[in-house]
């Protein structure tokens, strides 16, 4: 343990981190260690929220995000007095950091549905100790992605003629346009995951409500608990919700990021106008999202002393995905060069051959270094249960997605059809602090989560011990 998950755990002796036990009857490492009954679970997950103090790791993390927020504020607020032009946006290139954030957001928000629902669906039991902060992250992911096709507009004030609603004009949105089908895709999207989560968080909200002691934290996890009273009829009917939501949010997965891509792939671009871009996009976004998970577990369970129920296993697991999804974006990249050969189109083959070799070829080469070769790590088991190596690979695939959508859009844009009217973009300061002000952001709203509701599902996690098995000792 760290001295500040230490400090949490200092008056709780039965809670004792082991890392390296093997179930004798399945052969696998079973995903809930050192835990002798369900009040061990419930003690150790709860003993984050109702300490006293949080760690001082957690307050300095907590001030370096919120001054990000604050450089966020300022980027943004200069951006609506003065206009896009603050951004390094030129004549071809009209779309930059602003649509690489937004696509790379929305990657990221991928995973925790996926957990959530797919692996929810096929019954997959590991994904109880990641579910609940995997589904916190998703809807953290989204709000940071919805700042930028708001603010991308120009003028601000002017962003509700995206919507179908009656105006002064009489002038309505194009129907035909991927970017209003974004708006629908990613604010259903936002919303289903949003209860979703919330549905999950229930029964868990109660037991805070139950163990809290001042009177303030009881009216508020009592309020947000709805009168949970973990009756028959109480878990009968959460479970038909959840059943219902998760096969509600499972199609969403593929739909969004599908949407999104359709940004581009519906356009004349070389670069752009391909079929291949809708499953491309899915495999990249469940890439990055996993990414994130793992870059979220390690200072988590590290931090709060959670080792006994995030455990290798499932680190393991999530490494295993970002291997698999890293081999499928890989495979990817090497069909878009072939179908630029192909097609024998010669403004296809040039934007390609310009990807690799233009004046975009380190953004490239980032791109190729982080995203195909580095996942290939996690072929050797060493490295896929290495703490600081998992940790430190997955923050380069979550890089490494970034120069991606950074290269599809900018390279394609900046040497499009007339060389008469190619340009090269440079980011502004202002390009530079919004992204970092966004990161912020989700850092912000991630620690606030992390610090005042259980970050694992205390509820999931004890349906899959030993003793919730009735026949398990027989």
């Amino acid at each position: 343990m760290t001295t500040a998950s230490s400090a949490i755990g200092r008056q709780d002796p039965g809670f004792i981190e082991v890392d390296n036990t093997i179930d004798p009857i399945s052969g696998r490492a079973p995903l809930v260690l050192g835990c002798r009954d369900f009040h061990d679970v419930t003690h150790g997950v709860c003993r984050v929220n109702e300490a006293p103090k949080a760690p001082l790791a957690w307050w300095v993390a907590f001030s370096i995000a919120l001054s990000f927020v604050g450089l966020l504020g300022v980027c943004v607020l200069y951006l609506i007095v003065t206009g896009v032009g603050v951004w390094g946006l030129n004549n071809p290139v009209m779309w930059a950091f602003d649509i690489t954030n937004f696509v790379w957001w929305v990657g990221i928000g991928h995973a925790g549905t996926l957990i959530s629902a797919i692996l929810f669906l096929f019954r997959q039991k590991w994904r109880t100790g990641i579910n609940r902060f995997a589904e916190a992250m998703t809807i953290f992911a989204v709000i940071c992605a919805g700042l930028f096709p708001g603010i991308h507009v120009g003028r601000v004030w002017f962003a509700y003629w995206l919507f179908p609603i009656p105006n002064q004009m009489d002038m309505w949105p194009q129907f035909r346009s991927p970017l209003l089908w974004d708006v629908f895709a990613v604010s259903t999207y936002f919303t289903v995951s949003l209860v979703f989560w919330y549905i999950g968080l229930i029964p868990d909200l109660a037991t805070m409500r139950d163990r809290a002691v001042g009177k303030v934290k009881q009216f508020a996890y009592g309020f947000f608990a709805l009168g949970w009273r973990g009756s028959m009829r109480h878990w009968h009917r959460y479970e038909v919700a959840y059943l219902l939501l998760a096969a509600l949010a499972t199609p969403l997965v593929l739909s969004v990021h599908s949407v999104v891509s359709f940004d581009f792939a519906v356009s004349q671009l070389p670069g752009w106008h391909t079929t291949i871009f809708p499953p491309y996009f899915v495999a990249g976004a469940i890439f990055s999202g996993f990414a994130m998970v793992v870059t979220l577990a390690v200072p988590a369970r590290e931090l709060f002393g959670l080792k006994n129920l995030i455990t290798l296993r499932h680190l393991d697991n999530m490494n295993k995905i970002i291997l698999v999804t890293g081999c499928i974006v890989g495979y990817a990249y090497s069909m878009e060069f072939f179908i630029a050969w192909y097609s024998g189109a010669l403004y296809e083959k040039f934007a390609f051959l310009n990807r690799a070799f233009g004046q975009y070829w380190w953004a490239y080469f980032i791109m190729v270094g982080s995203n195909v070769i580095t996942p290939q790590l996690f072929w050797f088991k060493a490295i896929r249960t290495s703490i600081p190596l998992m940790f430190a690979l997955s923050i380069v695939v979550n890089i490494g997605m970034w120069f991606e959508r950074f290269v599809i859009i900018v390279s394609s844009l900046a040497n499009d059809f007339l060389p008469s009217s190619w340009d090269a973009f440079f980011p502004t300061w202002v390009d530079i602090g919004t992204m970092l002000g966004a990161i912020g952001l989700f850092a912000t709203l991630f620690l606030l989560f992390c610090r005042y509701l259980p970050m694992i599902a205390i509820a999931e996690v004890k349906a899959v011990m030993p003793q919730a098995d009735p026949h398990a000792h027989h």
